[in-house]
């Protein structure tokens, strides 16, 4: 319909105007605006997987996102961290930064959703944070895991990580 640049052009308009908001390049917002709140920003989560969709790399959460995300956490941290296979970067989303760390293509090498959340996690917390309460949590949430895979993803996880979510595992199949 038009060349990139006349479409670059006319956002670059909107986002003058205050029509829309520039959240990273190429990721815009039409702002939803409450009175007392002001700008309603999407999650966090939503902005990270449209760059996601867009830079066709794999993002994981780490740390406080990781463990909110599985419910271990009540936190919300303004500084949300992911793992990515692709290039470093920083960016703010109201008053909320989003930080893209490069990793290892190990880190990647998981299949479960929650197992490799469940990693995340436990890294995070080391293991003095992981409590007789935090490993019952994990274990109600990895049931939902597939066992071979929950099996493949131990092997990829640091040795006492691999170790707690054999002993999970068996621990499950045991009472089947």
């Amino acid at each position: 319909m038009a060349n990139t640049d006349a479409v670059r052009q006319a956002l670059s308009r909107l986002v003058k105007d205050n029509i829309l908001i520039r959240l990273a390049h190429g990721i815009y917002l039409y702002p939803k605006v409450d009175t007392a709140l002001g700008i309603l920003y999407p999650s966090t989560d939503d902005i990270v997987q449209a760059i996601a969709k867009r830079d066709k790399i794999r993002v994981i959460p780490t740390g406080i996102n990781a463990l909110n995300k599985l419910g271990l956490s009540t936190q919300v941290p303004m500084k949300s961290v992911y793992l990515t296979d692709g290039k470093p970067k920083t960016l703010q989303a109201g008053k909320r930064t989003i930080i893209f760390q490069t990793a290892a293509p190990k880190k990647f090498a998981t299949k479960g959703q929650v197992s490799s959340l469940v990693i995340q996690a436990l890294e995070a917390l080391g293991k003095t944070g992981t409590t007789p309460e935090v490993i019952d949590r994990v274990t109600a949430l990895l049931k939902k895991e597939d066992q071979r895979i929950l099996k493949e993803d131990a092997k990829l996880a640091p040795a006492w990580i691999g170790e707690l979510l054999i002993s999970i595992n068996n621990k499950m199949n045991s009472y089947d």
